[in-house]
């Protein structure tokens, strides 16, 4: 399944740099790694408990959840 990620540069330079060290074109491959080791990661309540969220949001509460995720990104710490 295709989706879209907004990642910032320095995770875009890391995930590239990790592509071109293992010889594979491409990122996906190993956002799909990273995926499948955090969702292991979390425990199984967790999971039904955000997958219950779905469509609980209007779109406007989207769009403010959106730009307020945006906002604090930009304050993080690439490490």
């Amino acid at each position: 399944m295709r989706t879209t990620v907004e990642i910032t540069e320095p995770q875009h330079r890391a995930l590239s740099a990790l592509a071109q060290q293992r010889g594979v074109r491409g990122f996906s491959s190993i956002v799909q790694e990273a995926l499948d080791a955090y969702l292991a990661s979390v425990a199984p309540d967790e999971v039904d408990a955000l997958l219950s969220l779905e469509g609980t949001f209007t779109d406007a509460d989207a769009d403010l959840a959106t730009q307020a995720i945006r906002e604090m990104r930009e304050t993080w710490r690439a490490s």
